[in-house]
């Protein structure tokens, strides 16, 4: 059982989380101010510094809250799929609706100079878990002859950059694609490379 002074911790970091989560969207990391933040979340300044010491080790909290949810996101949707399409298909889908719902924080983590590097290198390591679960589907359909044989991880790694570069390309303008069309687009590349040879000669 957690104490009254966890439980109060907990529902504090979480409330000064989502104002800063506001504030950084409306303003971006360089221009959104802890004065903000507190003002958001209904809180003195000096309460903020309670919890986190800076604006950027409340910055690095909410990246690693956000990413952590976003994997528990995509490690239940995957395992919820049956097929290998479906389980790309998800993987895919939750990451760019993850970065659609987040698009200013997205641009804070691709726009921030070196000191804020970190989370970029991060964002991997969060994505880890997801793409060796979609590698062991890919492995479970080869044994089965669903698909050709190659390194799995290599391969759910090639999916996990090819929406990375969607998900680029949507926050740039770049696309007039709806999120499942996005997703879709990803999933027929990569099916296409994986389809055993004669499948492909006999399509």
């Amino acid at each position: 059982m957690k104490t009254k002074n966890q439980i109060v911790t907990e529902f504090r970091r979480h409330a000064i989380l989502d104002a800063a989560r506001k504030v950084f969207a409306r303003k971006g990391f360089s221009q959104g101010i802890v004065d903000d933040i507190a003002t958001e979340a209904g809180l003195a300044k000096g309460t903020i510094y309670l919890y986190f010491r800076s604006k950027k080790d409340i910055y690095k909290a909410l990246l690693h809250h956000d990413m952590e949810a976003l994997k528990a996101n995509a490690l239940e949707r995957i395992a919820g799929a049956v097929t290998l399409r479906e389980k790309m298909a998800a993987f895919a889908l939750v990451r760019l609706e993850n970065a659609e719902a987040n698009r200013e924080i997205f641009r804070i983590m691709d726009t921030q100079p070196a000191n804020l590097s970190f989370t970029r290198s991060q964002y991997r390591d969060w994505l880890q878990e997801p793409v060796l679960q979609l590698a062991a589907a890919i492995e479970d359909a080869q044994r089965r002859g669903e698909v050709t044989a190659v390194p799995a991880e290599k391969a759910a790694w090639a999916v996990s950059d090819m929406v990375r570069g969607a998900i680029q390309r949507r926050l740039l303008g770049q696309t007039d694609l709806t999120l499942d069309q996005e997703a879709e687009f990803v999933v027929d590349l990569i099916w296409a490379a994986l389809r055993p040879h004669t499948t492909r000669e006999n399509a």
